[in-house]
């Protein structure tokens, strides 16, 4: 049985208390002596290396040209015309090599390396009475206004130092001579010939700019010195891995809470319940044997597997709660009382938030489900790493995610940001163009001390938050209202954006090679190419109430608003008017006039549960004959098209481009005044001109051969609306226009007679 000390803790306990202690002190003592060894090392290095480099003390490129220098003057000891030539031309090449260096950070006079030089005996015209080869004799060189300067009888370093402005320690003096010496002869240019001169040594002497060698030397020692420290820094973090070996009992204790942990996320670890236990004075004996975790099961690579474990946790807390539950997730991190932290609690309030929501489903999904049966979630996977990456891809900011995967549909969330944020932001945004007055300021000042008592109040009163009247950073809910998202900066550009998300899915899905290889599914097609995995989308944008739904069993984060049915009700519409998007006025008033232009008021309707008229647009996108893999673009092209997003890509885009290559401006304008005649009430006129819009777009797609078709097959039946055959009626709703079938249907319906309640607005049949 477990014995306790005094102080309530159990000796068990206190006994591991103390071997944690003295693993962190030996942890920490072999921690210093590692700094020790890495610091001792670190100035051996840094002492001796440099002397070993410096011990040969010379420079060998300076004495390397004077000995070349000297091997030209010995070659060539007579005096004639052709042996005087070829010393010219071997002195001339050795100057134009050696005279100066080339650095930007340096004058011209700076660069010369060859100060002076001279060569004797003297036995040919060039080098002039006193030997001194360093002349220009017409040359462009740099080096020419240092030679000109200089004065022939004082050739000490000194004085060209002086001269140069330069250090006189960079300068040095070299010399050669010959072991022996040699005869030779005098050449004299006005006459042509050589005189005998008698042996003497043959000797050269140069005076050179080391200036430059002993910069490069010093920059180079302070590399080396950097690169020193940096691998002695680097050699401590090494050293290191022997401290980790001391603690590992430790890292054995958080694994086993980690563990604990994995096997249920839901459940507490060890040590929360040990924190609520003390906080309810709850004491007693007990073993904790079903606790421990086999320390041979653990492996021998406790640290890698701690690590694994928790990015497999944090993976799965990002792909499950999603953008909706990370501020849930950070609010419980951050969550104390009294200094502590309290048990975890995700059903905390939810927050308001300004988003652009989007529905997307597997249209057709239940005859799929039935032919596939548990296949069927390889289809949905397949859709949902296109729908995923191109919304993540176009959304500024990594603001597209998905929040809910709902089996056959996706809820896509472009969120714009928290309603205190936005409403900070625009307010600032507003106050750069209208400065507010003195006596605007003073009644600013004056609000502002209000709202701070309100809010002050509400934080207090946590229950009384959740109700209608709850207060926001001293705002109402009511008051979020009146911002209006079309006056916030920059809006147009994240709205055309998150629609291009969309349609980019769209097309991705006609695009993927795993979902075009469903055709080929037997039990989709019978084997024939028949079926087509396709999709359809809602969007609208508005408000929502970010949070956790459910109980500490099962936890859901989502957003719960009125946009976001707005949003569902839109893409289950899309069957009914025929098209493969619909978004609602509110993301129409969002976007750029560029996008504007590309889109088609199809109706104005009621959804159910609204008393609120709403125009409901589509961009008319069509997947049938159109070869949307030509269009295809590697992942990191793709990257760059996003990022260099413009509003021109609603013109030159080839996915937008070719999706909408069956509407024409004939099509269009017809099409809105048939709408326009339909919305006044004239349905008559309205129903003969949304017929000839439908025929335009038959037409369009027949002719410009955009499906293959057998022109016997067809004839002219496909326009006789009196042909009510099953062939005829299934190619008039593939080729024609979805919408102006739907709004031709309501008014044959009621007789072609318009109510006399008309409004110009109707309500939609079905959610």
């Amino acid at each position: 049985e477990e014995t306790t000390t005094m102080s309530g803790i159990s000796k068990k306990a206190a006994s591991e208390d103390d071997r944690l202690r003295k693993a962190a002190t030996i942890g920490t003592a072999l921690m210093v002596v590692n700094s020790h060894r890495a610091l001792f090392l670190f100035l051996v290095i840094t002492c001796l290396l440099p002397m070993i480099i410096s011990m040969n003390g010379v420079n060998s490129v300076g004495v390397g040209l004077v000995e070349l220098l000297q091997d030209n003057n010995v070659m060539v000891p007579d005096g004639d015309e052709s042996s005087c030539l070829f010393l010219q031309q071997s002195v001339q090449a050795w100057l134009g090599t050696a005279a100066r260096v080339h650095s930007i950070s340096w004058t011209e006079e700076e660069n010369t390396y060859v100060l002076w030089a001279q060569m004797l005996p003297v036995r040919c015209p060039f080098q002039g009475e006193d030997g001194v080869i360093t002349r220009c004799n017409n040359s462009e060189w740099a080096a020419c206004r240092v030679w000109e300067n200089s004065n022939t009888t004082d050739v000490s370093p000194d004085y060209f130092a002086d001269m140069l402005g330069i250090r006189v320690g960079g300068i040095q003096d070299w010399d050669k001579e010959s072991n022996e010496t040699l005869n030779y002869s005098i050449y004299n240019a006005a006459t042509g010939t050589s005189t005998e001169a008698g042996p003497a040594l043959f000797t050269v002497r140069a005076l050179m700019n080391e200036n430059h060698s002993v910069s490069f030397t010093n920059v180079a020692s302070f590399l080396l010195l950097s690169t020193v420290l940096f691998l002695s820094l680097f050699g401590l973090t090494v050293l290191r891995g022997d401290a980790a070996r001391l603690v590992l009992d430790p890292l054995q204790r958080m694994l086993k809470i980690v563990v604990k942990y994995a096997r249920n996320p839901l459940s507490q670890t060890p040590v929360s319940k040990a924190k609520r236990r003390r906080k309810n004075d709850e004491g007693g004996s007990g073993s904790d044997d079903d606790q421990e975790v086999d320390k041979e099961q653990l492996g021998n690579y406790e640290t890698e597997q701690l690590i694994n474990a928790i990015s497999k946790i944090a993976d799965l807390l990002r792909k499950c709660w999603g953008v909706a539950g990370a501020g849930i997730i950070a609010s419980n991190l951050a969550r104390e009382e009294d200094g502590k932290a309290v048990v975890f609690n995700p059903t905390v309030p939810g927050k308001r938030v300004y988003a652009l929501f989007g529905f997307v489903a597997i249209n057709g999904f239940s005859d799929q489900l039935r032919a596939l049966d548990r296949d069927v979630m390889i289809l949905i996977n397949d859709v949902a790493k296109v729908v995923h990456d191109e919304v993540y891809r176009w959304s500024l900011g990594d603001s597209g995610q998905c929040n809910k995967n709902l089996g056959a549909a996706f809820l896509m969330v472009f969120r714009i940001g928290d309603f205190g944020d936005v409403y900070e932001r625009w307010k600032k945004a507003k106050d750069m163009v209208f400065y507010p007055t003195k006596r605007e300021k003073k009644s600013l000042r004056r609000r502002n001390k209000e709202k701070r008592g309100v809010s002050n109040h509400g934080r207090n009163q946590t229950r009384r938050g959740m109700q209608l009247t709850r207060q926001r950073g001293g705002r109402t809910v009511d008051n979020a209202d009146t911002l209006q998202l079309a006056s916030l900066p920059g809006i147009q550009k994240f709205s055309d954006r998150a629609l291009l998300g969309m349609l980019k899915s769209f097309a991705g899905v006609h695009r993927d090679r795993n979902l075009k290889e469903w055709k080929k599914d037997f039990r989709l097609g019978a084997g024939v190419g028949a079926f087509t995995v396709n999709i359809i989308v809602g969007m609208d944008a508005g408000w929502a109430v970010e949070g956790a739904v459910g109980s500490e069993y099962k936890i859901d984060a989502t957003y719960l608003s009125p946009h976001v049915n707005m949003a569902s009700r839109m893409m289950s519409a899309t069957k009914q008017y025929g098209v493969t998007i619909l978004v609602s006025q509110a993301v129409e008033e969002l976007l750029s006039s560029q996008a504007r232009k590309k889109l088609r008021h199809l109706d104005t309707v009621y959804v159910k549960g609204s008393s609120v008229a709403q125009r409901i647009f589509t961009y008319d996108a069509r997947h049938k004959g159109v070869d949307f893999f030509l269009f295809e673009r590697s992942h990191e092209q793709s990257d760059l098209d996003a990022e260099a997003y413009s509003p021109t890509v609603w013109e030159t885009d080839q996915d937008l481009r070719a999706m909408r290559q069956h509407v024409t401006e004939e099509f269009e304008s017809r099409f809105v005044e048939g709408k326009n005649y339909y919305l006044e009430g004239k349905w008559k006129d309205a129903l003969r001109c949304l017929k000839e819009a439908d025929d335009i777009m038959i037409t369009t797609v027949l002719e410009e051969g955009y499906i293959d078709y057998n022109p016997d097959e067809i004839d002219g039946r496909i326009f006789d609306r009196d042909n009510s055959s099953e062939e005829i009626s299934r190619m008039r709703n593939e080729l024609g226009d979805g919408a102006s079938r739907c709004l031709i249907t309501y008014m044959e319906k009621r007789g072609a007679t318009c109510p006399k309640d008309w409004q110009g607005v109707r309500p939609l049949t079905s959610k």
